[in-house]
């Protein structure tokens, strides 16, 4: 980490490893408080910490926010100098997996229906062989925020996060289908093929959150229009949006991967399949580094192989 002019001409070479160390981890966690619990540190140690780095360095490194802070572009380019030499550092240093003792669990969160009907499945396997999992579902923002204050060592998330305090690998793509029991097809799919979406006015329209994301994106993209009807039911899981809508409560739009069984057994009809069908890439998210638990490479691993026959 030789070198100097990054820090307003103090030497890199020369600064507290300790500091540096806290200082990449509030860069990754957003905040101090966040850094504290990752490091293992009161947030006043924290503190004290960026501030004296941030005297030798003669430049402010953090804008301290009301909620967390955001960091300069001297901090930008400190970073990019030292994270990989003390990811490495860590990995050295790091517990040996041949210590014996069992691993602490692996934090795993992301949206419940894909985490019960895909991820622990497949995850199964190493459950049985030793792996600890603690499971925690919730929408893919709050998620992201608790996973850099280090609440979760991984988290299935449903967009790309955006700057450079989290590690993202595209993990599967959803495809989305606009669907209704076969009692509400009879009525409007051949009517829906001939005068567009206004036809589904009359239908209730069952989903997940008061501001209907995921039909609002279909509308959109499919139609090319704004969704202009309100919900009939919400239901803050799609595996309850799902058993209203095969029971006949009116449509939705859901992941093809949800309804496969449904549409096979003509529980749930497609109303309208394009060629061009909405999809949604999933990813799987991490801090950046090495992980100190042996067995978040494992998870992680298992999910990436898992995911191609999603």
């Amino acid at each position: 980490m030789g070198g100097a002019g990054i820090l307003g001409g103090v030497d890199s070479t020369f600064l507290d490893l300790n500091l540096l160390r806290t200082f990449l981890a509030v860069y990754r966690s957003g905040s101090f408080t966040g850094a504290g619990r990752l490091l293992g540190l009161s947030q006043p140690t924290v503190t004290t910490q960026m501030r004296t780095l941030e005297r030798q360095a003669g430049r402010e490194l953090f804008e301290r926010l009301p909620r967390g802070v955001v960091p300069t572009a001297v901090a930008d380019e400190l970073a990019a100098r030292i994270a990989a030499p003390l990811d490495a550092l860590a990995a050295v240093a790091g517990p040996d997996p041949a210590a014996g003792g069992p691993a602490d669990p692996v934090h795993l969160a992301g949206p419940a229906e894909l985490l019960c009907t895909r991820a622990l499945p497949a995850l199964a396997p190493l459950v049985a062989e030793g792996v600890r999992l603690r499971v925690a579902t919730g929408l893919t923002d709050p998620l992201l925020d608790e996973l850099r204050a280090g609440h979760h060592d991984l988290v299935i998330a449903t967009s790309r996060p955006r700057g450079r305090t989290l590690s993202a690998v595209p993990l599967a793509d959803e495809e989305f289908v606009l669907v209704a029991a076969p009692v509400w097809a009879r009525r409007v799919k051949e009517r829906l093929a001939v005068d567009g979406p206004a036809v589904l006015h009359s239908v209730p329209l069952v989903t997940y959150a008061e501001d209907l994301p995921i039909a609002r994106r279909y509308w959109r993209h499919t139609f090319g229009r704004r969704l202009s009807c309100p919900a009939a039911m919400t239901v803050p899981d799609l595996r309850g949006v799902l058993a209203a809508v095969a029971a006949g409560a009116g449509f939705t739009v859901l992941p093809r991967y949800l309804c496969l069984d449904q549409l096979a057994s003509g529980a749930l009809v497609p109303l309208h399949e394009p060629e061009d069908p909405p999809i949604n890439t999933g990813f799987l998210v991490q801090r950046p580094g090495p992980a100190e638990n042996p067995d978040v490479p494992r998870v992680r691993d298992l999910l990436l192989r898992a995911a191609r026959s999603w």
